[in-house]
Order: C-alpha cells, then structure tokens, then sequence
C-alpha cells in the first residue's frame, strides 16, 4: 500500500473562515466508486466527466475495504487498459480511498499548472488538492465513523440507508475525524455538480433530500492552511460518500 498522507493539525479559525471564500466550483473535480461493466471501478471527473483513472492511479495514495462490521478486508486495485477495479472476493461492504492531485497554481495569464506558486512567477492562487472517497457497498452492522486516511469524511448519522429517492438523510462531515462546520455540501456531485452547496453546521450535520434511485454521490468540499505556505495558499480537501438506493423489480 501507498504511504498514508500526512496532513499537520490545523486551528480553525478566522483564517480558516477567510479560506473557505474560495468558490466550491475550483478545482472542484473528485473521485468515487460506481459500476463499470459490472465491475466496481474508480472513477475521476467532475459531474458527467469520466476521465483517465488509469494516468491517475500513481496519483491513488490509499486504498482500503471493509467488512459490515468495518473490519478490514483484503482487497487490491487492478488495472485493465482503461479502468482502476476493485477486487470483491472477499465481498467488502465498503470501499474507501485517497487520490492526492497535487500543487495547482492560477498563473498571471489566469491558466492552471500543476505546480507550486514558488515555480510559477505572478501565481495568483495556489492550493493543494486532496480528493477522497468512501462508498458503502452492502448493509453495515454499525454505523460508519472516521476511516484511517480520511481526512475529510462524509458519513450517515443513521445506521440504516435511505431506501427511496426523496427521503430524508443527514450527514455529518468530519475533518480529521473530528465533526467541522462550514464545509461546503452538494447532494449529488455526479448528476447536479453546480446545484448551490449546503454548509454542514456546528455538529458537521446537513440533512437533504435523496437525489436518485440508484448512484448517489454526496460531495463535501473544505480548505484549510497549506502544509507548505511556500508551494500553496491552502489545502483544498474535497470528499465524496456514494452508495445505490435499489431499483424496483423489473
């Protein structure tokens, strides 16, 4: 396995209010878990974008799966020639995984490279962008908490999934395992990317209705002080929970 990415503790604060101004729409792109030709496969895009997994699986820094009792399971991801799969002989109950995107920078031409500010002469913003994901693939028998590696999380406050497009869920968002306020929510990152964001409360809580009968998305997006000030203004974290609500018989 990849070596875990380490991210310094953080004071939330002022500071970190004044980063959260950043528009939800930048560098917004993340990653989940979905169904390709009946295999589970890593997807990377942004709304109906599937893009290349393939050139961004160096990019992939954790990779874990679960049982129901959120025991670990052991699980690879494979390469075919255009999908990242994950292995299910062990029957995982949830995936879950890191993707490090790296040092982007706004040059004085407003075009995006994938530096630091300190290679980039007149940079007008820089961040560091760390995309993650976890998708619950079977009925869990406790409800899901902070996953190693997850530092930005979305996780269901009911131990029991909706069942039906339009039900209630809520969702608390956590920040290095912690509940955290302020993080910027969408309902569906795949099927309504642009719809305006819900900002999860004191407790990390926001409650929305169920998009779709099917794949569900759920996406997060939270920045917090830079690593390396020298290479980033911030870290924008960006983190997404999926899971498939069951169609009706045919």
């Amino acid at each position: 396995m990849a070596k875990s990415i380490l991210l310094k503790p953080v004071f939330l604060g002022a500071c970190l209010t004044t980063l959260m101004a950043c528009s939800l729409a930048a560098h917004a792109h993340g990653f989940w878990f979905a169904q390709r030709s009946g295999e589970m496969a890593l997807i990377y895009g942004h709304g109906a974008e599937d893009l290349d997994m393939i050139k961004r699986h160096d990019k992939v820094r954790n990779y874990a799966a679960y049982d129901g009792a959120l025991g670990p399971v052991k699980s690879e991801l494979k390469k075919t020639d255009h999908l990242l799969i994950a292995d299910r002989q062990a029957k995982p109950a949830v995936f879950a995984a890191v993707l490090d995107n790296g040092y982007w920078s706004k040059g004085a031409d407003d075009k995006w490279v994938g530096k630091g500010k300190d290679e980039v002469p007149g940079a007008k913003t820089s961040g560091r962008y760390v995309k993650y994901t976890v998708f619950i693939h079977a009925p869990l028998t406790k409800p899901l908490g902070a996953l190693p590696d997850q530092v930005l999380q979305i996780v269901p406050v009911s131990l029991k999934l909706p069942q039906h497009m339009n039900d209630t869920m809520t969702v608390r968002v956590l920040f290095n395992g912690k509940p955290v306020a302020g993080a910027k929510v969408i309902r569906d990152a795949v099927t309504d990317p642009d719809a305006k964001p819900m900002v999860s409360a004191r407790d990390g809580t926001v409650t929305f209705r169920v998009r779709n009968q099917g794949l569900n998305v759920v996406g997060a997006h939270f920045e917090s002080p830079p690593d390396n000030p020298a290479k980033a203004d911030k870290i924008g974290h960006f983190a997404t929970l999926a899971f498939v609500l069951e169609h009706g018989p045919e």
